[in-house]
């Protein structure tokens, strides 16, 4: 079996999705629906059976896991950058992933699981997937910290050369609709362009970045998964890799091509950050693919306009999720 855990969440249904276009649905799905929508998610993809996160890390800590694991692809956490429970955070982002990763080595099952681009807070250090480095990033929140917590346990137990950490930069698509303020700025962006016909964007508090020209790497969710399988296919590919473009676009660059795939014209107001968030923004992120690269990933990635088209074209206009 392949357990996704967080799989009715956004990336980890799309990694279910595509796993079932390769022909795979022996795969048991780990999570928490809770009341919200994201049980939406999983209408219309193939699997084997559903498991509460925490029954299944019951099953894990006792050692008495129903079924013969192949794999373990680690998404799911708690992803609100806002999050202020710490300890809250260190259960479910830290202790769970532990947990889960000791499990998979005992059993020889591959073990793959998100980072964050988050880890590298402000960007001062850079933004290469350089594992010498873990211990001089420094995230401008708990997510972020509880991320990089994570990784630097990795590290610590030599576990680099035996396991894959994925460090996801601003992924957007199909099936994040769920995720409330934690969407992508697509799918709120397309939302307010529907109801009010413009944009709003945050202004800059930062005197390199003019209004609407922050920059980060926008990532379409189809790459960031076919990357993120590329992994479980390549199991002596190891350590920890940074999931995005390459190339950093601005939120203006990012709204026009939503306008541009919505045929409508360009309309952006620029309103003001919220104070609690102004001292922890990213003004700017862009992935160092030269790692991924050099371990033979070889395919094209969709730059903001291909996939942004595909995204509301084919997805938002059409209320579809991703599905077979």
């Amino acid at each position: 079996m392949i357990v996704v855990t967080g799989g009715a969440g956004f990336i980890g249904s799309a990694v279910v999705w595509k796993l079932n276009l390769s022909g795979r649905n022996d795969i048991i799905i780990v999570d928490e629906l809770g009341s919200e929508s994201k049980w939406k998610n999983l209408n219309g993809l193939s699997f084997e059976d559903f498991y509460h996160k925490e029954d299944f890390i019951n099953y894990i800590i006792s050692d008495s896991v129903p079924f013969e694991t192949e794999a373990i692809i680690h998404l799911g956490a708690c992803s609100s950058t806002t999050e202020k429970d710490a300890d809250y955070l260190m259960d479910n982002n830290v202790h769970y992933s532990q947990e889960l990763a000791k499990y998979a080595l005992e059993n020889d099952a591959r073990f793959i699981y998100a980072s964050s681009a988050a880890t590298y807070g402000d960007g001062s250090k850079g933004y290469d997937d350089d594992e010498s480095r873990l211990e001089e990033l420094r995230p401008l929140n708990m997510y972020g910290y509880s991320k990089h917590l994570f990784d630097l346990w990795v590290k610590r137990n030599g576990l680099l050369d035996k396991i894959v950490g994925l460090k996801y930069f601003n992924v957007y698509g199909p099936n994040e609709y769920h995720k409330g303020d934690m969407r992508s700025v697509v799918h709120k962006a397309y939302q307010q362009i529907m109801s009010e016909g413009k944009v709003k964007l945050f202004k800059s508090y930062h005197p390199e970045y003019k209004d609407g020209e922050q920059k980060r790497d926008f990532v379409y969710v189809k790459d960031a998964v076919d990357m993120t399988l590329f992994f479980l296919e390549n199991r002596h590919k190891n350590g920890i890799y940074n999931i995005g473009t390459g190339k950093a676009e601005t939120w203006i660059e990012l709204v026009t091509a939503i306008f541009k795939a919505l045929g409508k014209p360009v309309n952006i107001e620029f309103i003001d950050m919220p104070e609690n968030i102004r001292d922890k923004y990213q003004y700017f992120t862009q992935a160092n693919l030269k790692k991924i690269r050099s371990v033979g990933y070889k395919n094209e990635i969709m730059n903001v306009e291909e996939g942004v088209k595909d995204y509301v074209q084919n997805y938002l206009m059409k209320k579809e999720y991703l599905a077979l």
